[in-house]
């Protein structure tokens, strides 16, 4: 029987590995884009920009903001999406915090 040891992490590894997940789909980093230039966006028009179905986009779009990245409401057929900046700039510190003290600690070693 395979046990479950996330809870063996701390609540921020497992908060920025949630993020990176969020993140690692080529996908959601060009729905990131477009969300980005227009700071607010209609999820059909996410569709016209992206060489992607609807049904994919919307998949993609909950796994944006079931991860806090995106905000997003729906009035009546119309989804709005915007980007969360508080959440990307506390994973910005936190990602720049984890790499400055995974180089220092590298500094030191042998490869």
């Amino acid at each position: 029987m395979a046990f479950n040891k996330k809870e063996e992490f701390t609540q921020k590894e497992q908060e920025l590995a949630a993020f990176a997940k969020a993140m690692s789909h080529p996908a959601r980093i060009a729905i990131l884009k477009v969300l980005a230039r227009r700071n607010e966006c209609i999820c059909g028009d996410i569709v016209e920009v992206l060489p992607l179905a609807q049904s994919t986009v919307s998949q993609h779009l909950k796994e944006l903001k079931n991860a806090g990245l995106i905000d997003g409401n729906i009035d009546g057929p119309r989804s709005c999406y915007c980007i969360n900046w508080k959440a990307f700039e506390k994973f910005s510190n936190e990602f720049n915090f984890l790499f400055n003290k995974l180089k220092i600690k590298n500094e030191k070693a042998c490869c």
